[in-house]
């Protein structure tokens, strides 16, 4: 079974920093794009970083300088580093990948969610 499980996820005060991990797991022949979202309360989902296979990187406007996506493919694995984090970047962070599972099937796939709760 496919399955992408995130870590890291937590409480930090303003100006902390916090690493999120996302593994994919299962019977995986490559991966394509690799990346984060997250869904605060009363607000829609949005892309927070992205990373495509070969490396290349977007992030969006907010956190642009402080946040860090990178992915280890020889363990499927995409990290996002948070530094100087504020209150606004509490909220529910999702990782999504484009998995290719064999020659035939590929497939958009997601993690559970983990959270990030930031003080003032």
């Amino acid at each position: 079974q496919v399955q992408l499980v995130e870590s890291g996820g937590g409480l930090v005060q303003a100006g902390g920093s916090l690493r999120l991990s996302c593994a994919a797991s299962g019977i995986i022949f490559s991966i394509n794009a690799m990346g984060w979202y997250r869904q605060a309360p009363g607000k829609q989902r949005e892309l927070v970083a992205a990373i495509t296979s070969g490396g290349s990187t977007n992030y969006a406007d907010s956190v642009k300088g402080r946040f860090t996506i990178s992915r280890d493919n020889a363990k499927n694995t995409v990290y996002l580093q948070m530094n100087s984090l504020k209150p606004e970047d509490t909220a529910v962070y999702s990782c999504n990948a484009d998995l290719v599972l064999s020659l035939s099937r590929r497939g958009d796939y997601w993690g559970q969610g983990t959270q990030v709760t930031v003080s003032s």
